[in-house]
């Protein structure tokens, strides 16, 4: 059991725990509004395929890397890379994931404020309170990000307090069983509405046609994101497993969960669209392009729940908004963790202090960026589409060509008895080495534009 009056660490109580956990990292608001319309616009079916793919292609080799890391050390991002290396530079790379993790939670906090804040909104629009729900309403409104943000930061630190068996693991095999069922239960409703069924054609019908290298690298890229790696969080979660424990198994069931919520929301949230489409609300920018992200979120899904009978909108409406706000808390709880085991492992500090610290004073960027929402774009992009992939891309390096691929199969090897005659030994250390890295390291020059200059130059 985790303590939560020292500096025990802790452990998972069991396998289902940590793949709820890791799974529930994974699972964000980016699998809810970013995936559904990234299928629906390249392709549906042969999109979905790709993606597939990209997962267990890129994201399962990286995703078993950073859990042997963590799980050969028992460290943090930062202790780990101390741990496996005596040169002083490869502990920036936990650092770095650490920083990055610390930066998005400081903006995702307000985001996913904006998701609970959006519960309220419904039930208040509903209920007759009109003006009331429009403040409820406004993301740009810095007063009601700032209340929002203190709750949901408040909610994500004192799940961390519980420790990892007692906090992390019973929250999120709560959070993720409860997340599947509201999102089951909603498909089973908008199916029989109006204009589901072109919404079901557009994310599932395959157009083989639209296959081209810009895609498969769109799908690389929201494979690497949806499966949160890179900054250090399945290091730190694989420094809590046991050594009985079958990591690349664990992180294949990581994986299919991940991207079995992603394809639900995907049934979802297409029809959902179609079906706003067909009371009457625009589901398209001026470009002709679906909307997407806090649009989609903020704008449309609103407009139809509002076109809806009293009853059928705030079910359906109060019920979307806590999916939402669900899907984030398994996101924040995560990102808080890194830098809390980080500052526990690294300091000697007591789990209670340490998450209150660490939550304490991201709240406080959070409470800035709750009045200038504008800062949200340039953290998202320095630390999110710059700083996961050049995360992603260093750990494969460290872990190829430092600690070496044949030290970390003979970590693997404990809890998976058979690797040595397994196809896994001979496929793994080729992605980990040569696939995965130079993948990512194409996704991140393309996210800075400089694959584009290349081009142009020549």
């Amino acid at each position: 059991m985790a303590e939560t009056t020292s500096t025990n660490r802790g452990n998972w109580n069991s396998k289902l725990g940590f793949i709820l956990a890791a799974a529930g990292s994974a699972v964000g608001l980016g699998n809810i509004w970013r995936f559904p319309t990234e299928v629906a616009s390249n392709g549906g079916g042969a999109f979905l395929l790709i993606y597939l793919l990209c997962c267990f292609a890129i994201g399962f080799p990286v995703m078993v890397a950073e859990l042997s890391i963590g799980r050969k050390t028992n460290r943090n991002p930062v202790g780990a890379f101390k741990a496996l290396s005596s040169n002083k530079f490869y502990p920036l790379i936990g650092f770095w994931g650490v920083l990055c993790g610390v930066m998005i939670l400081s903006f995702y906090t307000v985001v996913a404020g904006w998701t609970f804040s959006y519960v309220f909104e419904e039930i208040l629009f509903f209920t007759g309170f009109t003006e009331w729900a429009a403040l409820f309403a406004d993301v740009s409104h810095g007063v009601k990000n700032a209340i929002f943000s203190v709750i949901f930061m408040g909610a994500t630190v004192s799940i961390i307090l519980g420790g990892v068996s007692d906090g992390i693991e019973r929250a999120t095999k709560f959070l993720m069983p409860v997340l599947i069922g509201i999102l089951i239960i909603m498909i089973g409703y908008v199916a029989f509405q109006p204009g589901a069924d072109v919404g079901f054609a557009k994310y599932l019908k395959p157009d083989f046609s639209m296959i081209s290298a810009p895609l498969v690298f769109s799908a690389m890229g929201q494979a690497f994101f949806s499966l949160s790696l890179g900054m250090g969080a399945l290091i730190t979660y694989g420094s809590y497993l046991s050594k009985k424990e079958n990591i690349p198994e664990a992180a294949a069931y990581v994986t299919l969960a991940d991207v079995g919520i992603a394809f639900l929301a995907g049934l979802l949230i297409m029809p959902a669209m179609y079906m706003a489409e067909s009371f009457g609300v625009n589901i398209f920018n001026d470009a002709g392009e679906l909307l997407a992200s806090t649009d989609l979120i903020f704008q449309v899904l609103p407009a139809l729940f509002h076109s809806l009978s009293s009853t059928a909108g705030i079910i359906f409406g109060t019920s979307f908004f806590l999916l939402l706000s669900m899907a984030a808390l398994t996101s924040t709880i995560s990102l808080l963790e890194v830098p809390t085991s980080y500052v526990i492992d690294e300091f000697n500090i007591q789990r209670k202090k340490a998450a209150t610290m660490i939550g304490g004073g991201i709240l406080i960027v959070s409470l800035i960026i709750s009045f200038d929402i504008s800062l949200i774009n340039t953290i998202d992009f320095i630390f999110s589409t710059v700083g996961l992939p050049l995360g992603g891309f260093l750990i494969c390096y460290f872990l190829g060509y430092v600690w070496k691929v044949e030290n970390a199969l003979e970590e693997l090897e404990q809890g998976y008895l058979g690797l040595q005659t397994s196809l896994f030994k001979t496929i793994w250390p080729i992605f980990i080495k040569y696939i995965a890295p130079l993948a990512i390291l194409y996704n991140l020059l393309e996210a800075i534009g400089l694959i584009t200059y290349i081009q142009e130059l020549f």
